[in-house]
């Protein structure tokens, strides 16, 4: 709905990521779109009142990597209804994959998306492909795209292959402190794969895709930014022995970063026995040591950020054979609740900064400051509350996910953002 001349946001305790502090609970007053100011207690009769019980509040959330597969695939997406799931996540800005017909190379590919999502609650923050048509031959103009509005670069689900073209792409976007974004996957290793190479694998007779394929990938990459002085990000981690690469690298102060997705938090290859095509992924669900190692670099500090890696499938993609299955399930209005249980150990500010903070430094966007004065982008979220996900809270087109029907910890409530107040209409359980 269209955002009210003044809204009250009553009792809610406010989430600082770059102080890591919570405060007591507070009232926040926004008139215009704009915070007029913050109190113990506001009394002002002409303003919409929202209460929520335990409500927090925090700058609005960041996703590094999502697919609304608009233009070209909108039967999957749309930006639409993408950014109807991302606002139902908490998400107030989306960074979107160049993967789409056509391909994100170009002035005319970034006016559309951005013309057409400005009325969307939620921003758009496109990555441009890094190579040409997305084929790893020849570099997209990367300068034109930096200019015209993409926030980092990459191939999205089709990782460049080739050493020497990301060296080009490293060596061009250091000019502008540009950002490459890489899918850590070796796909002369990986090809053919359909599930992470183990135990499992061998009893279910899938061919696997082995870790050193995202091992080889990261080395690589790593030692490219190296040479070129230049700054590169993993999404979708997945591995113990990446992690170390990655942990290696920050240590001689490489600008080396990564970020890592809800379900290689939650889930793993031993998953796979129910051959459900909503497990296939890319990376691929990897073995429980992997999701431990995970874990805990999420508490060391060692993974930057998250990636929902929201990638909707239509039907006839899905529901086949777990060989011919597109990769890719939702992942944006379960996020929050996925992560928020399964990193319950770790403290809530940390989480907040890694959806706030950290990837509006690696993307060199604004900092968003909730203080008197500043544009409201907000997220409101309860990181107490317990919930059944069903199929009533997806908003995407797409309604393949494995999470369907598990308890989650943590609800989302709703976005403040772009002069617009979106609210959950769909209550926890």
């Amino acid at each position: 709905m269209l955002f009210p001349m003044r809204v009250l946001l009553s009792q809610v305790r406010i989430v600082d990521p770059r102080h890591l502090t919570v405060s007591a609970p507070s009232d926040i007053l926004i008139v215009n779109g704009h915070i007029e100011r913050i109190a113990d207690r506001i009394d002002d009769e002409t303003a919409q009142r929202i209460s929520f019980p335990n409500a927090y509040v925090s700058p609005g959330w960041v996703d590094l990597f999502a697919d609304f597969g608009d233009p070209g695939f909108e039967r999957k997406e749309d930006l639409a209804s993408g950014c109807a799931a991302a606002a139902a996540g908490g998400f107030t800005e989306v960074c979107l994959v160049p993967n789409t017909s056509p391909v994100v190379q170009s002035k005319a590919e970034l006016d559309y998306l951005l013309h057409k999502s400005r009325h969307l609650p939620v921003t758009i923050r496109p990555l441009g492909a890094i190579s040409k048509d997305l084929e790893g031959k020849a570099l997209a103009e990367l300068y034109d795209l930096h200019t015209y509005g993409a926030v980092a670069f990459s191939d999205g689900w089709q990782p460049v292959q080739s050493a020497g073209l990301l060296l080009k792409a490293l060596e061009y976007v250091r000019a502008f402190d540009g950002l490459i974004i890489q899918l850590p996957d070796n796909q002369s290793l990986s090809a053919h794969g359909l599930m992470h190479e183990g135990i499992h694998s061998v009893r279910l007779g899938m061919p696997g895709i082995p870790a050193i394929s995202e091992l080889i990938q990261v080395q690589r990459d790593t030692e490219l930014a190296r040479y070129a002085a230049s700054r590169i990000h993993f999404t979708g981690i997945s591995t113990r022995e990446a992690l170390q690469v990655i942990a290696r690298a920050k240590e001689e102060g490489l600008q080396v970063s990564c970020s890592v997705t809800p379900y290689h938090l939650a889930l793993t290859d031993a998953c796979l026995e129910s051959y459900d095509t909503n497990l296939k992924v890319m990376p691929p669900l990897r073995s429980q040591e992997d999701l431990d190692a995970l874990k805990q670099a999420v508490q060391q500090g060692l993974i930057d950020a998250f990636a929902t890696h929201h990638r909707p499938q239509d039907i006839e993609s899905k529901q086949v054979e777990f060989e011919y299955a597109a990769p890719g399930m939702i992942g944006l209005e379960s996020f929050f609740g996925i992560m928020n249980r399964e990193l319950a150990a770790v403290e809530l500010t940390k989480k907040i900064a890694m959806l706030t903070t950290k990837p509006r430094s690696l993307l060199r966007l604004p900092e968003v400051e909730i203080s008197v004065g500043k544009e409201a982008n907000l997220t409101i979220f309860d990181p107490d509350k317990e919930w059944i996900f069903e199929e009533k809270h997806i908003r995407s087109k797409s309604h393949h996910t494995p999470f369907i029907g598990q308890r989650l910890k943590g609800f989302v409530y709703g976005i403040l953002t772009k002069n617009q107040l979106v609210l959950h209409n769909s209550s926890p359980q």
